[in-house]
């Protein structure tokens, strides 16, 4: 076990140096200027220069790339060409929004997902069952933005006309001021996450348990009399967890290092609403960060659930 981490560790260090190098020469071996798209259209040549001499930009190519290895190494990852606020600062102020957003989330579309799955898989070509699938069909073909438009016209709009005022505008209270502040502002955008990403979980749960469930050793538990509970959860939902694991380990991976479309429609001062005004204005270093630190958290996500796999499911060895 020791050794197969180790593994997947350097692997993974491998994976985040390959994504950093990619983005690097993305951004600054385009055939672009940046320290023109910084200083403006009406900048003199001598301004131009001071703006790249100040970044670093007026050095050898090789020169730049060493430095920013050097730099991602010390876990700095430079400033804001705009504010000249530190990378790691920017992240480390918007991350809680972010983490805030994709764990609740995360906790809603497992018990959404899983659930209902299970309930579908135990009963095949029922009502439910296929209501489930045209159900699952429907929020699976919802554009993220547009479940999050939905749900403020309805829940919040619609309410607060009405007089109820339970669901708030777009903003964000820290969990350390309020627990209940906290949860009600973001309780919509959990719901606008959940409810499209829990159709995938429902449909692996339900196709995962649907093979298990015809096992021969299923069918030894039950003529040994046990609880048709125990077998379901005990049993079939353990052995059949894996893809489920697979999954979640992705989406919570990708969706920590920025939910880009619902920060933007609920107003959420998050990563992804970060990295979409940083594209905007050309902020580099910000851009780059949240790239680098969206790929680390993806293969973490990835060596937690492979570690996951042998707690899970005893017929997987890790080797």
């Amino acid at each position: 076990m020791i050794r197969f981490l180790i593994r997947r560790i350097l692997w993974g260090i491998v994976i985040v140096w390959f994504v950093a190098t990619l983005v690097f020469g993305l951004f600054f071996m385009a055939p672009r200027d940046v320290a023109r798209l910084i200083a403006g259209r009406q900048a003199s040549d001598q301004t131009i220069q001071l703006v790249r001499q100040r970044l670093g930009l007026d050095r050898p190519v090789p020169v730049q790339y060493v430095r920013f290895l050097g730099r991602l190494a010390r876990g700095d990852l430079g400033e804001s060409f705009l504010t000249s606020e530190s990378v790691v600062s920017v992240i480390r102020r918007d991350f809680p929004v972010t983490a805030s957003l994709a764990v609740g989330a995360a906790a809603l579309w497992l018990f959404i997902g899983v659930g209902t799955g299970v309930i579908a898989a135990t009963r095949p070509r029922s009502v439910f069952d296929r209501a489930l699938t045209a159900a699952s069909l429907f929020f699976y073909s919802m554009p993220p933005f547009l479940m999050g438009e939905l749900l403020l016209l309805f829940l919040f709009f619609r309410l607060y006309m009405s007089g109820y005022t339970f669901f708030p505008p777009g903003a964000y209270v820290p969990l350390t001021e309020s627990v209940a502040q906290w949860a009600r502002h973001l309780v919509l955008p959990w719901f606008s996450i959940a409810l499209i990403t829990a159709a995938t979980y429902s449909r692996l749960t339900r196709g995962a348990m649907l093979d298990v469930l015809g096992e021969d050793y299923i069918r030894t538990a039950r003529a040994k009399g046990l609880s048709e509970g125990r077998i379901i959860f005990r049993h079939a939902l353990r052995s059949s967890a894996a893809p489920v694991i697979t999954q979640f380990g992705i989406d919570l991976g990708g969706l920590l290092g920025g939910a880009i479309v619902t920060e933007v429609v609920f107003g959420l001062p998050g990563l992804g609403r970060e990295a979409v005004l940083a594209i905007t204005t050309q902020d580099l270093p910000v851009i780059i960060g949240i790239t680098i630190l969206s790929s680390a958290l993806v293969v973490t996500a990835s060596l937690i659930v492979d570690a996951c796999y042998a707690v899970l499911d005893p017929r997987v060895t890790v080797r």
